[in-house]
């Protein structure tokens, strides 16, 4: 229940986030996307010195002297996930908040279609009905507007890449998450400071307080994330992680967006196939809580018999 908990939390937190930036006006993406960076660093810096997992970034270190190619992996893998993380500050002050969360949606579906690709795995045959309905709702979007948005398929194509070069590098734990955050602080650096108008803290003081609230409400949200991941099965974990695009439609659409009347079409269709990885996800629970639940009456029987 714990991790059902903290997983929610860090939706409704991730969702605030996004509403966020409406609350710091007038600084830009840019600037939002920076301070959001330094100040999480720390936060995030401090978590892992508390709970031990500080090893992993010196693990990550020591790696990097017998294996080169992270001198160029690790700068790309902090490349592909700043540009996420910065179009997460920018699409919300910029009325793109929809395209985005859509991304969202179809992230899941990228990601199976790349583990048949790249991984060989086989699909089953509600994936298979959820990739069709996807393919559907973007090609209905591709016929009827000429394309489907910039912003969408960065965030659907983008972040798939990104777990994947993490994976081949061998560095998917969260010593990895800081090292990319750490190897984007000059780009933080620079639009905190170098960008945007700097004037408006000294007309308002109390957006120093706003900043340092996107800052403690981005940590937090990563925080019980990455605990949640630990402590929830892996299906109930994917299952709850459907609930953060939900919100983010939520938010956008109380920002003033709207899903025009010739989009509807692919957003169902995206949501039904997002609805049919759900349903498999409730099966596989289903299962495994059966097979735990008979692999622990044979292990009473076996004991009541000794």
């Amino acid at each position: 229940m714990n991790g059902v908990i903290l997983l929610l939390s860090s939706s409704v937190l991730f969702a605030v986030l996004y509403y966020y930036p409406a609350w710091l006006v007038p600084l830009d993406g840019e600037q939002i996307f920076g301070w959001r960076m330094l100040l999480t660093l720390p936060s995030v810096s401090l978590y892992l010195w508390l709970t031990g997992e500080w090893r992993l970034i010196l693990s990550l270190v020591r790696e990097i002297k017998h294996k080169p190619f992270l001198w160029l992996g690790l700068p790309l893998s902090a490349f592909l996930v700043g540009v996420q993380l910065w179009m997460f500050m920018w699409a919300p002050v910029n009325g793109r908040g929809l395209p985005v969360s859509l991304g969202y949606f179809m992230m899941p579906l990228v990601m199976v279609v790349l583990g048949r690709i790249v991984y060989g795995e086989q699909l089953s045959r509600l994936q298979v009905l959820a990739v069709i309905a996807a393919v559907f709702g973007v090609g209905y979007q591709v016929f009827y507007t000429g394309g489907v948005s910039w912003e969408t398929f960065v965030v659907a194509i983008g972040y798939p890449l990104y777990f994947l070069l993490r994976r081949w590098q061998g560095n998917d734990h969260l010593g990895g998450v800081w090292c990319d955050m750490f190897l984007l602080l000059p780009m933080a650096v620079w639009f905190a400071f170098g960008s945007g108008d700097q004037s408006a803290f000294t007309e308002n003081a109390s957006l120093w307080w706003l900043v340092i609230g996107l800052g403690l409400i981005s940590a937090l949200a990563l925080i019980f994330y990455l605990l949640s991941a630990k402590m929830l099965t892996f299906s109930l974990f994917g299952l709850l992680s459907y609930l953060e695009p939900v919100l983010l439609v939520f938010v956008s659409l109380l920002l003033g967006e709207s899903i025009a009347d010739h989009e509807w079409l692919t957003y169902i269709a995206i949501w039904i196939a997002v609805g049919l990885l759900v349903l498999e996800g409730i099966q596989k629970a289903w299962r495994f809580k059966l097979y735990s639940s008979g692999s622990t009456d044979k292990q009473s029987l076996g004991n009541g018999r000794d």
